[in-house]
């Protein structure tokens, strides 16, 4: 494992698809496609509340533009894991691409958006520049109620990960009721709190659906 201290590897290429709130592909000079995983943050899964905005978010930012990735591993799926800078939106540029000042850091401009969350896990592979940054623009949208954080219970992405292998447990904002995977009327719920597990989602204050009389 690289540590924070090596010197990057560089990245330079253009944004070809943006998979969701943390993942996209750089396509380089040499035509070669490489999978970037954001490092040092987690944006909420496609499937969590909030993961169309992260992606969105993200698309707005860098979906057909030049970046530069600085990176210095790959995670286990063969994706670089590095720091994405582009050029930003203002004040506009009107020079070539490759002219523009890349003085943008994407990553960290998830976090400004309340779009992610500062991945701890991983921190002390980021310079302690790059932790300070990072975990201060999360307490800073937690504190403005940005983007996610506006949810008053959201469920970190390791979280809905490790829990969550056939789909979260919705709580349902109208009713309250947790819904398992499998159950009736679970696919119908469109607006609620997710929850690792039925038991988080009682703890919440939840309840279950009433049982169906036959």
């Amino acid at each position: 494992m690289a540590g924070a201290d090596a010197v990057p590897t560089v990245l330079d290429g253009k944004v070809i698809h943006v998979a969701d709130g943390d993942t996209l592909t750089v396509l380089d000079a040499d035509n070669v496609h490489s999978r970037v995983r954001l490092g040092g943050i987690d944006a909420p899964e496609h499937d969590q509340p909030f993961g169309n905005r992260a992606k969105q978010n993200l698309s707005s930012f860098v979906l057909g533009k030049e970046v530069r990735v600085e990176w210095r591993k790959k995670d286990r799926y063969g994706r670089i894991v590095g720091k994405v800078w582009v050029t930003p939106p203002e004040p506009r540029c009107e020079g070539p691409p490759s002219r523009c000042p890349k003085t943008l850091d994407v990553n960290l401009a998830q976090l400004t958006a309340g779009l992610a969350w500062h991945y701890k896990h991983y921190e002390r592979e980021q310079s302690p520049e790059d932790r300070s940054r990072y975990a201060f623009a999360e307490q800073e949208a937690r504190a403005k109620k940005a983007g996610l954080w506006s949810d008053p219970d959201p469920v970190a992405p390791w979280d809905w990960r490790h829990g969550t292998a056939g789909g979260v447990v919705k709580k349902s904002t109208r009713s309250g009721i947790c819904h398992a995977p499998g159950t009736s009327g679970y696919s119908s719920v469109q607006y609620f709190t997710a929850y690792p597990t039925l038991e988080a989602c009682l703890a919440s204050g939840g309840r279950l659906p009433q049982p169906t009389e036959h």
